[in-house]
């Protein structure tokens, strides 16, 4: 291929091929994506041609149509359970806690109000009179809080939680007893008498004062109660109860009034132990007590159809609210017990303390939101303003903005009309968010709008502006939506709500931004065409004639040099500034000649002015009639400006390529070492604010008390009474775990089961002792104990309806045999006797039975057959086996507790035994069990869903795979920078790093097809498409930043550390990949050029003619006087590619042409306007 002489070398007959002959060449194999791309751009200007020339009813019906859907913001529902937020729909979890519900009901059986003391002065012993003095007077100020609601007063008493009342015909003495029964108080001050204190409940006899646990003797209270009812089996049980034992010490943990069931071990009571070589206790850094509370079912059953709240409309909202008020009461009055001087600090929390943190974090904060919103306007309206107010865009800076805003809001509301509830991300993160994103299409549409080349008609600009960027705001929006759909793929509902309502408001962003927008943009076209200024629109501007568009001159049927080259016109024209029209009158005689390619084109492009730059300098003759305009030098730099002369140079040098790959390679080694550093978890300290009070709480719990309450749920399905050593297998290798509390050696295992058989064990010993002295006979029990009497009645029930008793029954079996076991046949009878008689025992076992076994009430005296049948409890569908865990310190721990538990489960299932664990490290940390791969699975569908839809747009799969490598890359290093900065992996991070792939391409698409669309070499293109990019990509980062800036304020460290702070180093690595990286792996492995030039000779060449008529006069400037201004006109001369499908091509008649014979002041002034200023580039 031949190239074209230099300047000087043109032959005078040198005459150009026809148009007809091409010069540019589709390269081989891209025609067909060339084509394709041409349709599809083709299609955005007609889009763009019809919204400009209705823009006016484009805006009023997508504004209308928006605010109708941002009205569905009034029935958002904000979702705070957390069950609801964490566990998964349809999952494993979700389906055992549905069976756990269906079973026992919503809630469960009691909540817990929480006090821990600590010294001020870390370090210090607790186990002092002193502490232990301070500790008493805050749990009684505690346990004396009292609210008034509804007409009623409401204290501990009332609605604590009491287990084992025990049941008595007579109802009076029942509810007497009800009255002195102790509330559940696990405290350090039952090892001592003082513990009796915090027990309010009281019952009136006459004749005497009001008994009290702090008055109490139990032998005569029952002396007293005698004689208005059997209390033979409360007698019994005020025999195993027993008072707080003053004698006892802490060591070893305490007892409750019931002395054989309720014996609270050490690490419930007491954190920061240290002991001595042989195990004793010598020093502890932290007490806490446990208020039990009913659940508002619970006090709702308790208390309806009572007196007294017969005249209230009681119901369970109600007592809902009465716990609330109460246990806010209480925390309130608990951190407020002891001194400001006073040597410890106690630490208060509740179930609503937790639930108002959550409703709290919720909350749509309006001071952070329109402070955000407003400081992206100043930045919009800012830097799009301009000294030149043609050129100027502040008003379109703020229109956008505000229809983001409007596109966000409208995008919330579809999805409150669809029913995706709202949660804390939604309201905290997503309206910056998506503000950030949203606002870099419109300044990447607002870039492109005033960079329209010269010559495009008036009525065309918007549709030349959406055929240049349309592309690329279509494929940033649907990865960024796939972004969002891939992070729904997260199992945790509040997190796929947030990535849902994510897409869906994106979505609304890029329908605002292709169809609305650019109406505004028609509009600003407008009142620029009318020399309005911005912003103040109905004023005009002073200096609306100051720059001149000159255009090239129709050439008519002459041809031009095939190639590119470039039309260099040196203009030199008298210019002065008229005081009476305010129009610059030029005479412009110029001097042309042609500049062929030069051997280094990126030299002669890149490093130095080009393009379509016109300056225009005027100097003042001296007299007052002429005044000059002239431009400040900071007008006319921008960033386009910066790229082409600075950065760009820089960048794309050798050296500089090396530096940057070696620096690139350096970050990505290190981030991969910062990968192994990220740990899996999210801490409740986490979501609460710094420096509160419940963070405080929070931060003392995790450090002394790491105490989770759990459960092993037997379901049905399976015969309980046939499976017994399976059960027991089961509950030892549960004990096994390294996790679970083990119970003291003086205890026996907390489980019905063990319970259950104990009891029965115990009332066989009796009744054998009684047998073997004879006060039990086959005839005869009345002169038995009441245990004995018990396993009589027990003994001889044979399960058969035509003969449900057998006396011959009574020494031949037993109610456990040699192995441990029950017999089955007695199994459900003898569970609905040790059900009613040893309340106590039901209640310290926990376990929930379901169906519950029936009442049945035992009278030693009544002998008649119906007393002695024993109803047979129903197939237990529900029960469960208490467990304790403690020392789970960090997110790995719960993670082999869980898959212990799951294994041991799988274990019972073979057996036969169906069971599940059940508990919070269960139902939160379950997530962390397939949390990795989960997050890897979503982000290869999404690189793979990436790769795909940038092929598809670009159509061209090296350029795809580029854009796939460096967002592969900065997904990786955004990994490990988490693990230097100390963010933990949970479901929120997954969230942001499946979502940075989308993010990212924000910032990669722009510079790849700004390469693709380029001529010339891998230098060059990489240059041009940094000069064209630079402005739209930094504005955007800058707005998503400003967009983030307002969560750095917010009161939750959890925003901070898990979205702004991610989010911005996000933002960061888009920016250095986009602009940094990305020009250097195309400058080096770029795709080749879709179009190629060539250069073609002819030996002839018609000497231009001489313009007629006041025409142009091409030839030697005449003598100019001393004051003139210089115009170099720089333009690029090339012919067309033949026409594509849906390109729209400019007929060369419909070309204005340019004629000095019209004087300036008239005719002038209207034929510049007509085209509209020419912007700098």
């Amino acid at each position: 291929m031949a190239r074209p002489p230099p300047l000087g070398e043109l032959p005078p007959g040198y005459t150009p091929p026809a148009r007809s002959a091409a010069p540019q060449i589709l390269a081989g194999s891209l025609q067909a994506p060339l084509w394709l791309r041409a349709y599809f751009q083709g299609l955005l200007f007609s889009l763009g041609c019809g919204i400009q020339r209705h823009c006016g009813k484009v805006l009023f019906l997508g504004l209308l149509a928006f605010g109708a859907l941002a009205l569905g913001l009034r029935v958002a529902i904000i979702e705070t359970d957390l069950e609801q937020l964490w566990v998964e729909a349809g999952s494993r979890v979700s389906q055992e806690l549905q069976y756990t519900k269906e079973k026992l009901g919503e809630e469960a059986a009691y909540t817990s109000q929480m006090l821990i003391q600590t010294p001020r002065q870390e370090g210090e012993n607790v186990l002092t009179p002193e502490a232990l003095g301070l500790h008493l007077q805050a749990a009684l100020t505690a346990s004396k809080v009292q609210v008034s609601l509804y007409g009623k007063s409401w204290d501990l008493n009332k609605i604590c939680y009491k287990s084992g009342v025990p049941l008595i015909e007579n109802g009076m003495i029942e509810r007497m007893i009800e009255k002195l029964f102790p509330c559940v108080i696990l405290t350090p001050l039952d090892c001592f008498w003082e513990g009796a204190k915090l027990q309010g409940g009281s019952a009136y006899l006459p004749g005497r004062p009001d008994i009290q646990w702090t008055n109490l003797d139990p032998e005569q209270l029952l002396e007293e109660l005698g004689p208005f009812a059997s209390l033979e089996g409360f007698r019994e049980l005020l025999d195993k109860a027993q008072a707080p034992n003053v004698a006892q010490e802490l060591s070893g943990g305490c007892h409750g009034f019931s002395h054989k069931f309720m014996h609270w071990q050490e690490e419930l009571l007491l954190g920061g132990m240290a002991r001595d070589p042989q195990g004793q206790l010598l020093r502890a850094e932290a007490l806490q007590s446990t208020f039990l509370l009913m659940s508002p079912r619970q006090l709702y059953e308790h208390f309806r159809g009572d007196y007294q709240t017969h005249d209230i409309g009681w119901s369970e909202e109600q007592a809902s609210t009465v716990l609330q008020a109460w246990q806010r009461r209480f925390v309130q009055l608990a951190q407020e017990a002891l001194p400001g001087n006073a040597s410890q600090q106690i630490h208060a929390f509740s179930s609503t303390t937790l639930d108002d943190i959550l409703h709290a974090f919720s909350e749509v904060s309006a001071v952070r939101v329109v402070g955000g919103y407003l400081l992206m306007l100043a930045y919009a309206c800012v830097t799009m303003l301009r000294w030149d107010c043609a050129q100027s865009q502040g008003a379109v800076g703020l229109a956008g903005v505000l229809l983001v805003a409007l596109a966000v809001a409208s995008g919330l509301g579809l999805c409150a009309l669809l029913g995706i509830a709202f949660n804390a991300a939604t309201t905290q993160v997503l309206p910056f968010l998506a503000l950030g994103i949203g606002v870099d299409d419109i300044f990447l549409l607002a870039h492109a709008f005033t960079e329209a080349p010269p010559g495009t008609p008036l009525q065309e600009r918007t549709g030349e502006c959406l055929q240049r960027t349309g592309t690329s705001v279509a494929l940033t929006s649907i990865n960024n939506m796939v972004a969002f759909f891939m992070a729904a793929l997260v199992p945790i509902p509040a997190l796929r709500a947030f990535s849902l309502q994510a897409a869906v408001v994106v979505g609304c962003n890029f329908v605002a931004v292709m169809l609305v927008f650019p109406a505004v943009l028609s509009l600003d076209l407008h009142r620029r065409h009318c020399q309005r200024l911005d912003v103040l629109c109905c004023f005009s501007s002073p200096c609306s004639a100051r720059v001149i568009q000159i255009l090239p001159q129709e050439l008519g049927d002459r041809t031009v040099p095939v190639g590119i080259a470039h039309l260099t016109a040196t203009v030199q024209a008298f210019a002065h500034c008229e005081a009476s029209s305010q129009h610059v009158v030029t005479i412009l005689p110029p001097q042309a000649h042609l500049v062929p390619p030069p051997s280094d084109p990126l030299a002669s492009e890149l490093f130095s002015p080009g393009g379509s730059t016109r300056d225009l300098l005027g100097q003042e003759e001296g007299t007052r009639q002429k005044a000059a305009c002239k431009s400040l030098p900071c007008a006319r730099w921008n960033l386009a400006h910066f790229a082409r002369s600075q950065f760009a140079p820089l960048l794309l040098q050798s050296h500089t390529k090396a530096m940057v790959l070696v620096l690139f390679g350096a970050l990505l080694g290190l981030s991969l070492y910062g990968s192994t550093l990220v740990q899996d978890g999210l801490a409740l300290t986490d979501v609460v604010p710094r420096g509160t009070k419940e963070h405080a709480f929070l931060s003392a719990q995790l450090r002394y008390f790491s105490l989770y309450e759990v459960a092993l749920v037997t379901q049905g399905g399976f015969d309980y009474a046939h499976s017994q050593r399976a059960l027991f297998d089961l509950h030892q290798r549960f004990s096994s775990l390294k996790a679970v509390l083990p119970p003291p050696a003086t205890q026996a295992p907390r489980t019905w089961l063990h319970y259950y058989r104990n009891w029965l064990q115990g009332i066989q010993a009796a009744f054998d002792q009684d047998w073997a002295s004879g006060r039990i006979t086959h005839h005869s029990y009345r002169n038995g104990s009441e245990d004995g009497a018990l396993a009589y009645k027990l003994l001889i029930q044979t399960g058969d309806a035509q003969e449900p008793l057998d006396f011959s029954q009574l020494t031949t079996r037993k109610l456990v045999d040699k192995d441990g076991l029950i017999p089955p046949e007695l199994f459900y009878m003898g569970l609905t006797m040790w059900v009613s008689s040893d309340p106590l025992g039901l209640a310290a076992s926990q376990a929930n039975f379901y169906p519950p076994p029936p009442e049945w009430l035992h009278d030693k005296y009544d002998t008649t057959g119906e007393n002695l049948r024993i109803p047979a409890a129903q197939p237990l569908e529900f029960a469960q086996f208490p467990f304790l865990l403690h020392g789970l310190q960090k997110t790995a721990d719960f993670v082999e507790t869980i898959e212990g538990a799951r294994a041991a489960c799988a274990e019972a299932g073979q057996a036969g035994v169906r069971a599940y664990p059940s508990g919070s490290p269960f139902l939160f940390w379950e997530q962390y069990l397939g949390l990795r791969r989960c997050f890897l699975l979503a982000v290869c569908i999404l690189l793979v869903c990436t790769f795909l839809v940038c092929a598809l747009l670009l159509l061209n799969p090296w350029a795809a795979s580029l854009i796939v490598l460096v967002l592969t890359v900065m997904t990786v290093e955004l990994f490990g920078i988490m693990g230097f900065l100390g963010v933990k992996l949970s479901a929120i991070p997954v969230v942001i790093l499946v979502a940075s792939v989308g993010i990212g391409v924000e910032f990669t698409v722009h510079v790849a097809l700004g390469f693709l669309t380029s001529q010339g070499s891998r230098n060059l293109r990489a240059a041009w498409a940094l000069e064209h990019t630079l402005a739209p990509v930094t504005d955007g980062a800058v707005s998503t930043l400003l967009g983030l800036l307002m969560l750095a304020g917010s009161n939750f460290d959890f925003i901070v550390r898990y979205f702004f702070v991610v989010l911005t180093v996000l933002t960061l690595l888009g920016l250095l990949h986009g602009l940094v990286l990305l020009p250097v792996l195309l400058s080096i492995l770029g795709p080749p050029p879709e179009v190629v030039q060539m250069y073609r000779e002819s030996p002839e060449v018609l000497s231009p003619p001489a313009a007629q008529g006041g025409g142009l006069r091409w030839g030697v400037a005449p003598t100019l006087p001393q004051s003139f201004a210089r115009v170099t006109t720089s333009m690029t001369v090339a012919l067309r590619p033949p026409p594509l499908p849906g390109a729209y091509i400019h007929p060369a008649s419909e070309e204005p042409t340019w004629s000095p014979a019209a004087t300036p002041a008239a005719s002038g002034s209207s034929n510049l306007s007509s085209r509209g200023p020419c912007p700098a580039t």
